[in-house]
């Protein structure tokens, strides 16, 4: 088997994730205890306890899914005898989950990516004021005609494709106004549904510009290293393992599209038939399917998926 780790974006946070691993495996809790110190916060306690509002905030929502990950993959390491280098071909991450990916392959520090990723967070929400923007999920809709709707929706405002998920599934983000313009395009096109998303900001359009430059300046002091198991970006769909070009992406998907079908059509173009998704929920697992139906999806998100991951999974 061929395979690629894949790592959630926002989303996927609920709280209690992650408590499971704290409690049972010491190299999961040094994980966990590293990001609290990078952040000079107790953000475990929060993810393990709740509010879940205050979770659900970007600035602790993208930190605290990387942590998660993080701590599933060392458990799989320790527990599984998973070997990035030996047996993962390529690793992907969806939206934030690229930073995850990064630190999962050695290009960035743990404490280097909980750093970042609360810039990103708080640099993402400071973007666009409450209630100017808005996201909405065309279901039933292929990308390109999901992506000429948002154009004729714009009519001068912003109003992009943020996120080709796969299955039919594409989120446009901008201006409040102009999505909702879509949204009615998109039936009109005959759009199965249209969601709006209960996020925060619009993101992945251009209105995250200042947040994109925020990045460019977090981003231009930390040292990237080169990846040993290259990274498919979200902004080009296929995998890269040259630092400058590493940093430049994380700065390009603050305000690109996340070509999600397109990273994961490239990989299974490149022979891959077995994705692993490492943190909390299954978000990614169900897209895979919809994208490549015969490549095989699996979740480790708690204890009981290492377990299984060991006893199904053939290294």
């Amino acid at each position: 088997m061929t395979i690629a780790l894949t790592f959630p974006g926002q989303g996927s946070q609920s709280v209690g994730m992650g408590k499971a691993f704290f409690g049972q495996f010491k190299v999961a809790k040094d994980v966990f205890s590293e990001i609290d110190e990078a952040l000079g916060q107790n953000l475990s306690t929060l993810m393990f306890e709740g509010p879940e509002d205050e979770l659900t905030l970007t600035a602790n929502a993208q930190p605290a899914l990387m942590a998660v990950s993080l701590a599933a993959l060392r458990v799989l390491e320790q527990e599984a005898g998973l070997d990035l280098k030996k047996h993962v071909s390529f690793v992907a991450g969806h939206s934030l989950g690229e930073y995850s990916a990064l630190a999962a392959v050695g290009s960035l520090t743990l404490a280097d990516t909980a750093r970042l990723l609360r810039i990103r967070g708080n640099a993402m929400q400071a973007a666009v004021a409450p209630g100017v923007g808005a996201m909405v999920a065309l279901l039933g809709l292929d990308f390109e005609i999901a992506a000429r709707v948002a154009a004729e929706a714009a009519q001068g405002e912003v109003c992009q494709a943020a996120n080709d998920n796969g299955g039919g599934q594409v989120v446009v983000s901008g201006s409040k106004a102009a999505v909702e313009r879509a949204m009615e395009l998109a039936k009109a096109q005959g759009a199965r549904r249209a969601v709006m998303l209960a996020v925060s900001a619009p993101f992945h359009c251009s209105l995250m510009q200042p947040a994109a430059d925020a990045m460019a300046e977090a981003l231009a002091k930390v040292s990237i290293s080169a990846p040993i198991v290259p990274v498919v970006g979200n902004v080009s769909a296929k995998a890269g393992s040259d630092p400058a070009a590493l940093r430049e992406a994380l700065v390009a998907q603050v305000t690109g599209t996340v070509r999600w079908r397109e990273s994961v059509e490239w990989m299974a173009g490149q022979g891959v038939n077995r994705f692993i998704e490492v943190g909390s929920g299954k978000v990614l697992t169900g897209l895979v399917k919809r994208i490549a139906a015969e490549a095989e999806g699996f979740s480790v998100s708690n204890p009981d998926d290492v377990v299984s991951f060991r006893t199904q999974v053939v290294l």
